[in-house]
């Protein structure tokens, strides 16, 4: 959660994410911290470490925003009804489950106690389904991106 706040901030965004409206903020921010904008060597490694904070923070916006979501949908319902939860990782707020297709997706704001019934249920998948797949926001991982 404390990510998904920090990039809403650095691109001003408040409530449900507009995607045309993250790639012009985007673009903007981009033109704005372009490194090659700096002469002064120290302005130009904080340009360099701010373009990729946005860079990152895009990429990261965009896989939670709704319109993604939707689009995606039919393959999400899909991963989480047919196959069953191969692992999971969690820290601090944030659960990474990973199904037996090789999708992986993380879920924002599971807490710890939440997290111990899902591991100790007598059926993860379902406990899964009622309490966390449908509930939080989440997002493809990366990791699983990269594999596949």
């Amino acid at each position: 959660m404390k990510r998904i706040k920090q990039y809403k901030k650095l691109f001003n965004v408040e409530g449900a994410i507009d995607l045309k409206d993250l790639k012009k903020t985007y673009r903007g921010l981009v033109k704005e911290w372009h490194p090659d904008k700096f002469l002064e060597e120290d302005k130009k490694e904080e340009a360099e470490i701010k373009s990729t904070e946005i860079i990152d923070g895009y990429h990261f916006l965009v896989s939670i925003a709704p319109e993604t979501k939707e689009a995606n949908l039919d393959a999400y319902k899909k991963t989480i009804t047919e196959f069953q939860v191969a692992d999971w990782h969690h820290k601090s707020m944030l659960l990474e489950v990973t199904f037996t297709d090789g999708n992986s997706y993380e879920y924002f704001g599971v807490s710890k106690i939440l997290f111990g019934k899902f591991v100790n249920a007598k059926s993860m998948n379902n406990f899964g389904k009622r309490n966390i797949f449908n509930s939080f926001t989440y997002r493809k991982s990366m990791k699983a991106s990269v594999n596949a």
